[in-house]
């Protein structure tokens, strides 16, 4: 684990650089391949730096709503540059609204950005799962495999290295090709995605220490997992037939 990378006197946290530098390299990927969805590489730009503004003051708001006496307390403190003081589900839901609300008053079509923007998607799983290898969370489940990973105490399942690998795969499984029939039409890549990523989350929740279990062994995840991989499926069924 590398939680922080420490740079002269400045101390940085390692996830959220990678994080960041996913960011970088998925919409430099994204921005290249826009074209092949018939969107400009400018469009996916300026949607994602609204959607990211967004989301980091909606993910600050969201906290201080969650613990809003301890910033009655101290009101400035919401303007600390704490990445801990951040959440992440309320920040991603803000995203996805102002992304929402930016792409219709510029007229954008939604499935081709959506389209557009499974590269950066794909990109932002590889480094969600570097980012969590390095601070230690989504760790695995103990093993005797000779791979495990020796993690809080214990040898662990690597998880973090299967969520790095389930990006790639997904990734290169998405990538569009010449002469590829494919993917051509208006949301078949972005639903090629949402099934990978939902197959994806169910393998790698199997093996995963810390998912929410609701009942008899149920995880969570897996089952909102189930939900997106038929809906998902159900939707590339429909170009199945018209193919």
């Amino acid at each position: 684990m590398f939680p922080t990378l420490s740079i002269g006197p400045l101390s940085v946290a390692t996830p959220g650089l990678i994080l960041l530098l996913g960011i970088w390299l998925g919409l430099a990927l994204a921005e290249r391949l826009a074209p092949r969805f018939k969107v400009e590489g400018n469009a996916i730009s300026d949607l994602i730096f609204v959607a990211l503004i967004a989301g980091i003051i909606g993910a600050r708001l969201s906290y201080a709503a969650q613990s809003l006496p301890a910033f009655l307390d101290s009101p400035l403190s919401i303007l600390s540059l704490t990445p801990n003081m951040l959440d992440p589900l309320g920040g991603a839901a803000i995203a996805v609204i102002a992304g929402l609300i930016y792409g219709s008053r510029k007229s954008l079509a939604l499935w081709p950005i959506l389209d557009a923007l499974t590269p950066l998607l794909a990109t932002l799983e590889i480094a969600l799962g570097l980012a969590h290898l390095a601070s230690g969370d989504a760790f695995g489940t103990p093993t005797e495999l000779p791979w495990g990973i020796f993690l809080w105490g214990t040898q662990r399942h690597p998880t973090q290295v299967y969520e790095m690998l389930a990006g790639g795969v997904t990734l290169w499984l998405i990538w569009p090709r010449a002469g590829s029939a494919w993917g051509s039409e208006e949301g078949q890549t972005f639903g090629r995605f949402a099934a990978l990523s939902a197959g994806a989350c169910l393998i790698v929740h199997g093996f995963r220490g810390d998912s929410t279990i609701i009942a008899n062994g149920l995880r969570l995840e897996q089952l909102i997992a189930w939900g997106v991989l038929a809906a998902s499926l159900w939707w590339l069924g429909r170009f199945y037939k018209r193919g």
